[in-house]
């Protein structure tokens, strides 16, 4: 028996240099911890196409560092009509985006792989990951904070559906 296709999470914020990228690798290293690298792909993109190629911010880059993660590798894209066809949920960071996305969608089906990141962790007062570009370094680390927390509740709601069952005796 082969693996399925891996289950395909893309993360959505404006020029993939803050938010989603930090969305992404937080996601993918969770997924790594449980083991479910094979069945599970993290990705993220912009909704403009201003930093394509571009690394992460440098403070995207040292928040995820203070926590141990490695953003180095990261280079920005932007989401396409073609990026609902190559995935199985798109993930945006603001309502923003949100609608955007939903109004890019080419059918029903594009538009129900639409969800906001903040409704899978405690939120507080709302469902937007604020956009840190022009705040402090504090500001990215509280960001990151918000983008953890959510993470594991995506992927709490996620692995009964994608973990393999357990071998019968």
């Amino acid at each position: 028996m082969t693996d399925p296709d891996p289950f395909r999470v893309i993360f959505v914020c404006t020029g993939n240099i803050c938010r989603s990228p930090m969305a992404e690798i937080v996601f993918r290293e969770l997924v790594k911890e449980r083991g479910l690298s094979g069945r599970i792909v993290s990705r993220s993109a912009g909704t403009g196409d201003w930093h394509v190629g571009e690394h992460a911010d440098e403070r995207t880059i040292d928040a995820l560092a203070r926590r141990g993660y490695d953003g180095s590798a990261h280079r920005a894209r932007q989401f396409t009509a073609d990026s609902f066809a190559e995935n199985d949920l798109v993930v945006a960071l603001d309502r923003t985006h949100e609608r955007i996305l939903t109004q890019w969608a080419r059918d029903e089906s594009d538009e129900g792989k639409v969800t906001l990141l903040l409704t899978f962790g405690a939120h507080g007062d709302g469902l937007d990951v604020p956009d840190p570009y022009y705040a402090d370094t504090q500001m990215f680390d509280d960001v990151l904070g918000m983008i953890e927390n959510a993470s594991h509740g995506l992927l709490r709601q996620l692995e009964p559906a994608i973990r393999p069952p357990a071998p019968r005796h």
